[in-house]
């Protein structure tokens, strides 16, 4: 089976501590990527190429977090046959990181973009990896061994609480 790479762009260099979760839920799957910084309003030309090609290029998902107005993801949605997922960033001139989940999660019909919550570009990069490899039996099998990993340190800090009153 190919692997296809998910390709993991964000708006600006400053949005990075939070895309690198992607990058590292997708090291822990041993999904390849790439990552970049597009801006849809300082290069947007850049930006349009990197739509319209990424399937070309054996790109198979694409992540886009974008703050502010956040046009990223969409303008690569606009232009992409590719799935894209948005993560809204909470930028320094965010209005508390609501403009950023709204101008991701309102598209126009037939523009859709997957997004997932506030900062949350883990969740990106597990999305990424249950739309790529969904008929993969390995990798679903390392995504339920992970989210068993999540439940055992959830029971775990329930018995540690539980354990100090």
């Amino acid at each position: 089976m190919e692997i296809k790479k998910v390709s993991i762009v964000m708006g600006s260099d400053s949005d990075m501590p939070v895309m690198k979760q992607a990058a590292e839920i997708l090291d822990y799957f041993n999904i390849p990527y790439e990552m970049d910084i597009l801006s849809a309003h300082r290069t947007p030309k850049r930006a349009i190429e990197f739509a319209e090609n990424a399937h070309k290029r054996g790109i198979g998902v694409i992540i886009a977090g974008a703050g502010g107005a956040a046009h990223l993801p969409g303008i690569i949605a606009s232009l992409s046959p590719l799935p894209v997922i948005g993560v809204p960033i909470k930028s320094s001139i965010s209005i508390d990181g609501w403009d950023s989940i709204l101008s991701i999660l309102q598209m126009p019909g037939g523009i859709p973009v997957a997004t997932v919550g506030l900062n949350a570009a883990k969740n990106a990069g597990i999305l990424a990896a249950q739309i790529i490899f969904h008929n993969n039996t390995e990798l679903i099998n390392k995504i339920l061994q992970y989210k068993q990993m999540l439940e055992q340190q959830v029971l775990q800090k329930s018995q540690e609480l539980k354990a100090s009153k």
